[in-house]
């Protein structure tokens, strides 16, 4: 006999957590075993169940979605829905994948992959970690760490990504956008450089 279950909140979001857990262990067992395959695997891993702000191709299109996940996970193949059509990138999308390309560790071709799925994710609302589906901040900073380990390192105020990235952009182009004359002394600083929940 099957007894019908009502979750409250707490539980549906074990639940969701225990999934993706499943997911992410499936997708490792079957990985190359590349430096960036277990970073994917967290990313698809929490696509799939919608937290995150990542379209089903990841901003990559079907080829090259199809590409990274033969060489991350070989003896899997993903299929993106058939009611799915591509949402528009943002005006700066190309701009995020250059810079952050300009800063590329150089060690795996990855790095291509995983600068145009974060410029992807800058256009989600949530902290750029969330908006990736990463598990917390340090994941997003290991991220950097291990892909353009030289942006990571300009960014030795850990200022929230999202927010360096643009402004690296604007500085790059020579826009300066805050009004005061340094961050120290800018009103808004804790928006830019406080803890992230």
């Amino acid at each position: 006999m099957n007894l019908p279950v009502a979750l409250n909140k707490e539980s549906l979001a074990a639940w969701r957590q225990v999934y993706k857990l499943l997911r992410h262990s499936e997708l490792m067992a079957h990985s190359a075993g590349f430096p960036n395959d277990a970073l994917l695997a967290t990313i698809i891993s929490s696509q799939s169940l919608g937290h995150s702000s990542l379209p089903p191709d990841f901003g990559l299109g079907q080829a090259r979605l199809a590409a990274m996940a033969h060489r991350h996970f070989p003896k899997l193949s993903f299929i993106l829905p058939e009611s799915w059509t591509p949402t528009d990138p943002l005006p700066e999308h190309q701009e995020l994948v250059n810079l952050l390309l300009r800063y590329r560790a150089g060690l795996d071709e990855s790095e291509y992959d995983i600068a145009v799925i974060v410029a992807t994710a800058c256009r989600g609302k949530d902290h750029l970690w969330q908006d990736l589906g990463l598990n917390n901040r340090k994941e997003l900073s290991d991220l950097f760490q291990r892909n353009f380990p030289r942006l990571a390192a300009k960014n030795n105020r850990d200022m929230k990504w999202k927010k360096f990235l643009y402004k690296q952009l604007c500085e790059e182009e020579g826009i300066y956008v805050c009004r005061a004359p340094s961050c120290a002394e800018c009103k808004d600083q804790p928006e830019c450089f406080g803890p992230e929940q």
